[in-house]
């Protein structure tokens, strides 16, 4: 009964912490501080999704800077919030996922939110700090070297799940974040055609 008993509360506390890593997500930082700053609305230009490199697209460089933040530090706050108040390391992997669904598919704006680079990167550094400085180094490094935002996000994500398996031993966050790259890539399907054929927009370009 006693082992019964405790799967349940862990059942029930994965499952809150999912839902509140969702509502932590869904925070459309993107659309809430262009508009704070009297911009147009975000999903009317460039490619029309609520992250950083959108907002970049209307010149404003620090509120581009400030949307990053925001989308980063929802994906970390969800992962922290799960492994301290919520049940451990269950509950924080369930709100990292929560959190990166909330920013794909936001309750607040119709679901349609942002492609995930930058809340991917927030569960990153609560899930493995030091994986998270790699994947920053990676995307820099070939945003620079390509001008490519998307490019830079897709080669980061793709080695993420290898480092966390192989270098960190950390299995089940391997297996967590490898689930959260499939999607990124799923969202990023335009930008690889885009890619293929040569018409991706490239850092810094207004939409």
């Amino acid at each position: 009964m006693t082992d019964v008993l405790n799967w349940s509360l862990s059942g029930s506390a994965t499952l809150i912490a999912l839902v509140v890593g969702y509502l932590f997500g869904s925070i459309p930082f993107g659309i809430i501080l262009t508009r704070l700053a009297g911009g147009p609305d975000l999903r009317s230009i460039g490619s029309g999704n609520i992250g950083a490199t959108n907002v970049l697209r209307t010149g404003n460089k620090k509120l581009a800077a400030a949307t990053l933040v925001g989308d980063m530090l929802k994906g970390t706050v969800a992962v922290i919030v799960g492994a301290r108040l919520l049940g451990g390391p269950e509950a924080a992997l369930a709100a990292g996922i929560g959190a990166f669904l909330g920013h794909l598919f936001p309750v607040w704006v119709g679901f349609k939110g942002g492609k995930g680079v930058a809340t991917y990167l927030g569960v990153l550094i609560g899930v493995k700090a030091s994986i998270a400085l790699v994947f920053a180094a990676v995307w820099l490094s070939v945003a620079y070297l390509s001008r490519y935002s998307s490019l830079s996000a897709l080669v980061a994500s793709l080695l993420t799940p290898l480092l966390l398996w192989f270098w960190a031993g950390m299995h089940q966050a391997a297996i967590v974040m490898a689930i959260l790259t499939v999607l990124l890539w799923i969202m990023h399907r335009t930008n690889i055609a885009r890619l293929l054929a040569g018409r991706e927009g490239k850092i810094g370009q207004k939409g």
